[in-house]
């Protein structure tokens, strides 16, 4: 059985002109399939957990929206039972689908879930930080604390705007108020501690991300030796005390070329712990996790099943 989360809204409404195409075709194909269209924030996570917590059959869950939508889905999932996921890509990002090469033809893409010849295990990342309470959060692309967090939510207010200001094509706005906020960047003092027992302080940090995929934002290949299905995750951390600096390292993450900056350090670890100094911005796969100071973060390896 398929089971299909669209989210119109994506790519400031790509996704339900991508889903009307796609109807159309398995309209023609005699499959049994239900879709639930989302509305707000949290309605594919929630749809997600109906789906997975009843029973125990097969069933396949494609998500087609943007890397949000598909961090939803991987927040609602439980794994009570054979699960597996497709995604057709339909937001600005895309970086899922960057990473692992999946078709750009939402039609292609359909027709080779259908077939269903190519399963990929991949990891997952869980967050933790306490907000009140301890919160518990997944992701399949990458969280960051810091500069690239602020830029995330720079992207999410302006979309809330609902067309207040103007805004540029997609990934060019991106790029924008990822510059803009770059020039804004102050650094913070803190540390890392990697699988419990190694640490490492730094007196300039911009940005800490930890990676399963190597993109993240608009494109930016800020981990490019993250595998997805290895079990660890990829970490990049940017510091340095000149400010200036920072633009041709985010210039140079556009093509895959980050490491050869001085003031970009890589990691590799199964479990990471950040403390900073004081509270900066944190997201997952793009989506808001508000400002934090102490975040916990660890791999858990292929355990989700994404036909591809």
């Amino acid at each position: 059985m398929y089971y299909f989360i669209v989210n119109p809204g994506a790519g400031r409404g790509r996704g339900e002109k991508i889903w009307k195409k796609l109807e159309s075709r398995l309209q023609h194909t005699g499959l049994e399939y239900e879709v639930s269209v989302t509305e707000k924030t949290g309605d594919a996570a929630r749809i997600t957990a109906g789906l997975t917590e009843r029973g125990a059959e097969s069933r396949t869950i494609v998500a087609v929206g943007g890397d949000g939508t598909l961090n939803e889905v991987i927040n609602g999932l439980s794994f009570r039972g054979p699960v597996t996921l497709g995604y057709i890509p339909a937001g600005i990002g895309s970086n899922l689908a960057r990473s692992l090469k999946l078709p750009k033809d939402p039609a292609r893409g359909l027709k080779r879930i259908l077939e269903g010849k190519i399963v990929k295990q991949l990891d997952y990342g869980i967050l933790s930080y306490e907000c009140g309470q301890p919160v518990h959060r997944r992701f399949l692309i990458s969280c960051g604390i810091g500069l690239d967090a602020q830029v995330c939510q720079r992207m999410l207010a302006a979309q809330e705007s609902q067309g207040r200001w103007p805004r540029l094509p997609g990934r060019l706005d991106f790029i924008l108020k990822g510059i803009v906020q770059t020039l804004c960047a102050r650094p913070v003092k803190g540390y890392l501690v990697l699988d419990g027992s190694r640490k490492i302080e730094f007196n300039h940090i911009y940005f800490i991300s930890a990676h399963i995929q190597p993109f993240e934002g608009a494109g930016l290949k800020l981990a490019p030796a993250a595998d997805g299905s290895d079990g660890f995750l990829e970490i990049c951390v940017v510091h340095n005390s000149v400010r200036r600096q920072l633009l041709p390292i985010m210039a140079d993450a556009l093509f895959g070329r980050i490491g050869r900056h001085r003031g970009v350090r890589f990691y590799q670890c199964q479990e990471l712990q950040v403390h900073m100094e004081s509270p900066v911005c944190v997201h997952t796969d793009g989506e808001n996790c508000y400002s934090q100071k102490d975040i916990h973060l660890r791999c858990i390896g292929r355990k989700v099943r994404l036909v591809m």
